[in-house]
């Protein structure tokens, strides 16, 4: 694995994580560095760490305290 993307994996705790979880992506990085981009993706997919998970929290967050308010 290259040293730059071993390091970014190293300084997220997440990415470790989830590394770990998939040991599959350890032969994808090893061999294409330029996957680590493909892998960040599917990390925040699983994590639903993306903006539209952000946003569908922030909402479904706002409607219960709504619910909450007018009951």
């Amino acid at each position: 694995m290259k040293k730059e993307v071993l390091e970014k994996l190293k300084n997220n705790k997440k990415f470790l994580n989830y590394l770990h979880e998939n040991s599959n992506y350890y032969k994808e990085l090893n061999r294409d560095k330029d996957y680590y981009q493909e892998f960040i993706k599917k990390m925040k997919e699983k994590y639903k760490l993306r903006t539209i998970d952000k946003v569908d929290n922030f909402v479904d967050s706002v409607d219960l305290i709504t619910k909450i308010i007018n009951n």
